[in-house]
């Protein structure tokens, strides 16, 4: 499998010098990825195995974990599982063959932020991993939000739904709050993922459906299929109004 090339567009370099830790056991895909992100001004290391990530995990604490959920001695989720027991907060972003729905589901589930399907392009990589990197805490005085049966503390980052907690990912909270922000008003793909993800984003939107489909089992838990969060067809979506 190969990296495809990447769209030409202008370089963005990590300025603050980041740690990333490539866990990808082909050695062609691993080498194309240790130069791309080090000539951006990470500092990388790579592993080729699980056992070997979650050594390098201890011994050079890193910023964001690439992961390929295909290892040869570990499944990557329980890679994934492992790396969240030892740092919740460490950001990991999937690299998987796997496309259908339901297996990126369980690698969100399993605690993964982000995932990138292969063969994927090195400049849309780059912006999900600047993307993730960007620790932006919230706006001091951000309001609460209660519309309807929801309701949503933003100093707290929670969310309740008819009076039951939302267990819900950073990404899921992310878009949650920026359509309820627009309530009853149509808010484009491009904008959800400028806003949630990344302002340079270009490439695949899947990431943003696979989202908005978690998001809505967990509003609507005993029938999805009548969400509150309405498909704007060659748009966007709409949170509704109570």
């Amino acid at each position: 499998m190969e990296v495809d090339r990447p769209v030409p567009r202008p370089s963005v370099s990590a300025v603050s010098g980041e740690r990333v830790l490539v866990v990808e056991d082909d050695d062609a895909i691993a080498l194309g990825l240790v130069r791309a992100l080090t000539a951006t001004g990470y500092h990388v290391d790579r592993a080729a195995t699980g056992r070997a990530a979650l050594a390098l995990l201890v011994e050079v604490p890193p910023d964001l974990v690439l992961l390929d959920l295909g290892l040869p001695d570990m499944d990557g989720i329980d890679v994934c599982k492992a790396v969240r027991a030892t740092d919740p907060l460490l950001p990991v972003v999937m690299l998987t063959a796997r496309r259908e729905e339901i297996d990126v589901v369980v690698g969100l589930d399993a605690g993964a932020v982000d995932y990138v399907a292969k063969p994927f392009r090195l400049a849309e990589l780059q912006a999900r991993i600047r993307a993730q990197l960007r620790r932006v805490e919230p706006a001091s005085g951000e309001p609460d939000v209660q519309l309807g049966d929801l309701r949503i503390d933003a100093a707290a980052r929670r969310a309740w739904c008819g009076g039951t907690e939302l267990a819900l990912r950073a990404k899921e909270y992310e878009l949650l709050v920026r359509l309820v922000r627009d309530a009853g008003r149509a808010v484009t793909r491009e904008d959800l993922m400028a806003d949630v993800w990344d302002e340079h984003w270009f490439g695949s939107t899947k990431t943003l459906d696979v989202h908005i489909a978690s998001l809505r089992r967990k509003l609507d838990p005993s029938d999805a299929a009548a969400s509150r969060i309405t498909t704007l067809r060659g748009v966007g979506y709409r949170y509704e109004t109570p």
